[in-house]
């Protein structure tokens, strides 16, 4: 059985989801450090088939190509954790859904896969609206678990500034 949701996730993805309802868009998900958590804490809160199209697990960087459409060119010259990609998942969040809005996170979770160029806790974010796309790189301090909880925080907490 899944753990319930955090309350402060709750209050955020309540408030993500009534301004997506408010403006009749759809959300996408494509997440690789997250595993999905993303997805996971949007469908705990009842009625969010109203608002949230799909979530995609792009763990892996043939699923990043194969399920998002990334080039893998970009992948072999940026690598899996980087701005060029989170950006690509993003749009192609969007271009392989009937969302209007999504998010992608890739990222170092840990505890092993860093280097100095990119450390655990380092994590980029596309976030794709009508109209445009942004990036952001974050770097989180913690454990696996801190990281990919912030990781999710952070994300809901864009998404609800970004649509307002």
């Amino acid at each position: 059985m899944a753990a319930p949701i955090p309350t402060d996730s709750l209050a955020l993805v309540e408030r993500l989801a009534a301004q997506l309802q408010q403006r009749q868009w759809m959300l996408a998900t494509a997440e690789s450090c997250t595993g999905g958590l993303i997805a996971g804490a949007c469908t705990d809160l009842s009625g969010s088939s109203n608002w949230f199209e799909r979530g995609v697990v792009s763990y892996s960087n043939t699923a990043k190509i194969e399920l998002l459409g990334v080039d893998a060119t970009l992948i072999k010259k940026h690598g899996a954790v980087s701005e060029e990609v989170a950006r690509a998942m993003v749009t192609g969040a969007v271009t392989h859904s009937r969302a209007q809005v999504a998010v992608a996170v890739t990222g170092v979770a840990g505890p092993t896969g860093g280097t100095p160029d990119k450390p655990v806790g380092l994590v980029w974010f596309g976030f794709a609206l009508p109209g445009q796309v942004l990036t952001e790189k974050m770097n989180f301090p913690g454990d696996r678990a801190a990281v990919r909880r912030a990781t999710v925080q952070h994300a809901l907490r864009r998404l609800t500034d970004l649509s307002v």
